[in-house]
């Protein structure tokens, strides 16, 4: 049992592992992935700025190594009601290829820093890379997390897709209740303007709004706008 193949759907009985929220609800959750980065300046500032300018609810998932070197920054997305955060782990590692004990101190540094750092719960985790076996669920079970994953793979890291390209494997796959996986570290050349398409025109165009995780995975058809 390894990767996305394994993956459940939300809904299933006894889903431990959820790529995707109802499809009776007229939303998508966009999810930011805040992972490590060498190169790239950690931060998409314009796409955060886009974010807050139009009062897009999003999903953010920060690796501990990346809150380590972006205090202000975690600060800042904290501050934003209609933004939801969660994390990546600690150092971005390879999790099958660790113990339970090894998992669970890699799950647990960011769930610890944000808590007594910036007095904030985090209640969803994100595995590196998506990787996950036997032995991660019952890790991030044992440790009252939910295990988010996604069912739209944007590909934004890759600097050989246009932004032409990733909105068109978005929108192949784009339907009520998916969640799709992007990144706000710098590391995506198109992602603001991925971004911009999706909240801008694209989603109304298909009756879908977007929304955090957690509103999603709660969603229904009376469900408000979540940013009034």
């Amino acid at each position: 049992m390894f990767g996305l193949a394994c993956a459940l759907y939300l809904g299933e009985a006894q889903a431990q592992v959820i790529t995707a929220g109802p499809n009776s609800c007229p939303a998508v959750a966009l999810t930011y992935d805040l992972c490590p980065v060498r190169t790239a300046s950690g931060f998409d500032r314009e796409l955060i700025d886009f974010l807050i300018e139009h009062k897009v609810p999003a999903t953010f998932f920060m690796s501990g190594r990346w809150m380590a070197k972006h205090d202000a920054e975690v600060k800042q997305l904290l501050a934003v009601p209609f933004f939801e955060i969660g994390t990546h782990g600690e150092v971005h590692a390879h999790l099958p290829m660790h113990e339970m004990k090894e998992q669970q101190q890699e799950i647990m540094g960011p769930v610890r820093l944000l808590k007594t750092q910036y007095g904030r719960p985090a209640t969803l985790f994100r595995p590196p890379y998506g990787e996950y076996n036997d032995v991660t669920v019952e890790a991030v079970k044992a440790l009252g997390l939910r295990f988010i994953l996604w069912n739209i793979e944007s590909g934004d890291p890759d600097p050989t897709l246009s932004a032409d390209a990733i909105l068109s494997r978005v929108k192949k796959r784009l339907k009520p209740g998916s969640v799709i996986v992007l990144h706000a570290n710098g590391k995506g050349k198109h992602t603001r303007e991925v971004t911009e398409a999706l909240a801008g025109s694209l989603l109304g165009k298909k009756g879908l709004q977007a929304m955090t995780v957690s509103d999603l995975l709660r969603c229904n058809q009376t469900t408000t706008d979540p940013t009034r």
